[in-house]
C-alpha cells in the first residue's frame, strides 16, 4: 500500500516538474515484451520514462538502476526496488568471459556424446578415402552460430547483463541506456555492446528507441533540487537484429533510430 500511494506522489510530483508527454511516434503503447533503450544524460532519465509508460506497460516494465547509486541510502534502494521495481546493475563488475566467446566454446562439449564420434568417424573416414586416392573429402560445413540459449546460458553471473538476462527470461520488458553512462552532449555517445548482446539473446524482444528530451535540465549533474522543465519522451519505430549483422554495424543504427527522435 505503501508503495502505490509514493508511485501515485511520485507521479504527480514528475509530471508536474516535467509534463511528462509521452510520444508514440513509431509503435503504440502495446502490451508485449520490450527493450527500451533512449539516450542517458541524467540520473531522472529512468523515473521520466517510468513516469511516460501508461499505467499497464508500468507495471510489467522494469528500468535499468545503477546499483551504486541508487543504493547509497535506504530511501532510495526502497523507492527503486518498491516503487519502481528496477533491475540494479553494477557498474563496477567485469565479465568473466565474453559471452559470444563462452558460448562459442561450450555449444560443441553440449552436443550429444553420440553425435560428437559420428563427427568424428566421419572425418576419419574422410581421411582414410584421401590417402588411399579416392574422392576428395567431403566439404566441412560451416559452423553454426551459438542459439539464444546458448548464449544465456554461457553467460556468467558475474556479467552486468546477468540481472537483464534474468528479467527478460521471467517476461518483464526493461529499459535500458545503452550509452552506459550519462553524456554531456547534443547526441548519445557510441552505444556500448549491451543492446547487441541482449539482441542476440532474446531475438523475439521488440527494440524500442526513445527520445528523451530536456530532462538534463530538470536535474543537472551535482544539483539535488529540481526546476520545472517541460520534457517529453518519444517513442520510435522497433528497430530488429538482422541475421549475421555485426555488433558495431547495428550499434551504430539502433543509436541513429535513438537520435532520429529529437526532430519528430
Amino acid at each position: 500500500m505503501l508503495a502505490k500511494l509514493m508511485s501515485f506522489f511520485l507521479l504527480g510530483i514528475v509530471r508536474f516538474l516535467t509534463g511528462s508527454q509521452a510520444r508514440w511516434y513509431g509503435c503504440p503503447p502495446k502490451a508485449e515484451q520490450r527493450i527500451y533503450f533512449a539516450n542517458h544524460q541524467s540520473h531522472a532519465d529512468m523515473v521520466l520514462i517510468w513516469a511516460a509508460l501508461p499505467e499497464e506497460l508500468r507495471s510489467i516494465t522494469r528500468p535499468i538502476a545503477a546499483k551504486d547509486y541508487w543504493t547509497k541510502t535506504p530511501f532510495r534502494q526502497w523507492i527503486t526496488t518498491a516503487v519502481f521495481n528496477a533491475v540494479y546493475v553494477d557498474r563496477q563488475a567485469t565479465p568473466a568471459r565474453p559471452a559470444a566467446a563462452a558460448a562459442a566454446t561450450a555449444a560443441p562439449l553440449a552436443a550429444e556424446p553420440v553425435g560428437v564420434l559420428q563427427a568424428l568417424a566421419t572425418a576419419a573416414a574422410d581421411a582414410d578415402t584421401a590417402m588411399a586416392g579416392g574422392p576428395d573429402p567431403s566439404p566441412k560445413a560451416p559452423p553454426l552460430a551459438p542459439t539464444p540459449e546458448a548464449l544465456r546460458a554461457a553467460l556468467p553471473e558475474s556479467d552486468p547483463l546477468a540481472p537483464l538476462v534474468r528479467a527478460l527470461e521471467s517476461g518483464d520488458s526493461i529499459v535500458i541506456f545503452p550509452e552506459g553512462t550519462r553524456g554531456h552532449g547534443d547526441e548519445p555517445q557510441p552505444f556500448k555492446s549491451g543492446l547487441y548482446k541482449l539482441a542476440q539473446m532474446f531475438p523475439q524482444v521488440v527494440l524500442v528507441p526513445a527520445w528523451i528530451n530536456n530532462v538534463q535540465r530538470v536535474m543537472p549533474k551535482g544539483e539535488v533540487v529540481p526546476v520545472p522543465i517541460l520534457c517529453s519522451v518519444t517513442f520510435g519505430a522497433p528497430v530488429q537484429l538482422e541475421a549475421g549483422e555485426e555488433r558495431r554495424p547495428f550499434l551504430d543504427r539502433a543509436r541513429r533510430a535513438v537520435i532520429a527522435l529529437r526532430e519528430v
